[in-house]
């Protein structure tokens, strides 16, 4: 064979390259991109064993870097029940009933995507018990950080008349002296998750913590399926690099067995999870997996933590009360350790990623990196921020001078895809939502942006995120914090592997980077913004193998 072993011609091709920004054809050989030019040059490469793929002038882009998601968790949750949308008992009722009788064997019947107003009231234990009452069953939130559990889960967990939990975690308490079913936060609800059997895959992000006992073949062949249907998720929707946000050894193993096996079908980073109960020498672990696993399609080299909770369960840390409370939530890291824990980190040559969505939280986040660069000296430490949901204004020009990164996800302000509305006014200050969920105002003041879903927060479609993206309307009386389409297709591309540290691999599409690549079933340039999110994937190829070709079109090329 002879000549590139794919040609993809005839496209509009966003390259994310300063250097080269447009072309026609790409051409791709041993897994890197052989050539990205005109027609002409690229199709005069074409050997007797070139398949010659004809976009049809649609839109071909660097594959998608999804820089914020739960891979595994995600893969585990799409056999679970999914009630986003539902709103009302009837519905409610209907569904779970519906769940149990297709799935008599299972020892918790677990819901993903409740709504905080799924019903006219706060959920309770006894509103999931006129449900079903008979079988334990459970409901998480959205935000992956409330679940609402039925009186048989709570008591098969253990918890119906409360536990001990770290602080910022809570087993909510009735008047009655036991758990109402509203657990916030991952220790309060590990307990009810548990009950399926596999809380091992939640380790990452719950304990920080690997199994013990180890996970078997057995179990581990098990495990690898449902990481496999998470990637397939993922490359139907163009994705073909991720930042996994939860993880530890284990994690890694999954996929470094699935890569020898041939199925992993996407470049996966992985962190080790600091936790607040953790002593620094914990750190060595982290140390470990990033010398362990550094090839191109399994690495680490980075450590997550989480400064806050989250705004709807009022956990986010604020430097003000909540409306209409006395409350502001609590960091879950102290200050002074925060600093010192992150001097650690970055001494270790380690990059950093903290959940971060209360004012209070951002602020106490970037005065960490901060402390790390003053004690450590400046490097290319590429440090994060998740989330971002509401920042003081004095901290925003912090982000560009110190080199954070905002790592924020276009399907997360209320409005501007599925959550509603209705949050803003129960969580934030009318007067601060001008200071909430920023984009623009961040990369004006110099700040790298790095797109994605948080799946399985918010659906992965990286299309339905850019039209979020480019749709968003701007709250009343606030500033447009939309940023125009090349931005936002930078921001999942070229953005994501640079605050990735994976810029030398892939994020372009330039000779000799990876063959990684998107064909958009479109000309992303003429589709008008509210249609964007209907876009189909017509090509997802990661590392010249093609993941993802719904009408056969690399099958049929010759």
């Amino acid at each position: 064979m002879s000549g590139p072993e794919m040609i993809i011609t005839n496209a509009k091709v966003l390259t994310m390259d300063e250097d080269n920004p447009r072309a026609e054809a790409v051409a791709l050989s041993g897994g890197r991109i052989l050539a990205v030019g005109s027609r002409e040059e690229v199709e005069a490469l074409a050997g007797p064993g070139t398949r010659l793929l004809d976009a049809g002038g649609r839109t071909l882009l660097p594959g998608f870097v999804e820089s914020h998601l739960h891979l595994v968790l995600g893969g585990n949750e799409l056999s679970q029940l999914q009630l986003g949308g539902v709103h009302g008992f009837d519905d409610l009722a209907r569904l779970f009933r519906d769940y149990a009788a297709k799935n008599p064997e299972l020892p918790l019947l677990m819901a993903q995507g409740a709504a905080y107003e799924i019903l006219d009231h706060p959920v309770t234990r006894q509103d999931l018990d006129q449900v079903i009452a008979d079988r334990p069953i459970a409901m998480m939130a959205p935000d992956h950080h409330t679940v609402w559990a039925n009186t048989a889960a709570l008591k098969a967990a253990g918890i119906l008349h409360g536990a001990a939990m770290p602080p910022g975690h809570v087993v909510v308490m009735g008047s009655d002296g036991t758990a109402t079913g509203e657990l916030l936060e991952f220790e309060a609800f590990s307990p009810v998750l548990a009950l399926t059997g596999d809380l091992h895959l939640q380790l990452g992000i719950a304990t920080g913590g690997e199994p013990d006992p180890w996970p078997d073949a057995a179990q581990r062949a098990k495990d690898k399926q449902k990481v496999a249907a998470g990637l397939a998720h993922c490359a139907m929707h163009g994705i073909t690099s991720m930042v996994n946000m939860d993880g530890n050894r284990y994690t890694c193993v999954l996929l470094k067995e699935m890569e020898q096996e041939g199925r992993l079908t996407a470049r996966v980073k992985v962190p080790f999870h600091f936790k607040p109960h953790m002593d620094l020498t914990e750190l060595d672990r982290a140390s470990a997996m990033a010398a362990e696993f550094q090839g191109e399609w399994v690495t680490s080299g980075f450590v997550k933590m989480f400064m806050d909770g989250v705004v709807d369960s009022r956990t986010a840390f604020m430097l003000h009360d909540y409306p209409g409370t006395t409350e502001r939530g609590a960091p879950l890291f102290e200050a002074e350790r925060f600093k010192d824990i992150c001097t650690e980190i970055d001494r270790r040559g380690l990059q950093i990623a903290v959940h971060a969505i209360g004012d209070g939280a951002v602020r106490q986040t970037i005065d960490g990196y901060e402390a790390a660069r003053l004690r450590n000296g400046p490097r290319d430490s590429r440090h994060r921020i998740e989330h971002i949901e509401l920042i003081d204004r004095a901290d925003v020009p912090r982000l560009g001078a110190l080199g954070i990164t905002a790592s924020v996800q276009p399907p997360h302000p209320p409005g501007a895809m599925d959550f509603p509305m209705s949050t803003m006014d129960h969580v934030f200050h009318r007067h601060r939502w001008k200071d909430a969920y920023l984009t623009r105002t961040l990369a004006e003041h110099g700040a790298h942006l790095a797109f994605a879903s948080d799946w399985p927060v918010t659906d992965v479609s990286v299309m339905r995120g850019i039209q979020a993206a480019l749709t968003r309307k701007p709250y009343e009386g606030c500033q447009d914090e939309r940023v125009g389409l090349m931005e936002v297709l930078k921001a999942y591309t070229a953005g994501g592997a640079w605050a990735a540290h994976m810029e030398g691999l892939t994020g372009k599409l330039r000779k000799g980077l990876a063959a990684d690549l998107v064909l958009i079933d479109g000309d992303i340039e003429s589709i008008p913004a509210e249609q964007v999110g209907r876009t189909g994937i017509a090509l997802t190829v990661a590392g010249g193998r093609v993941t993802h070709d719904p009408s056969g079109m690399a099958e049929g090329a010759e």
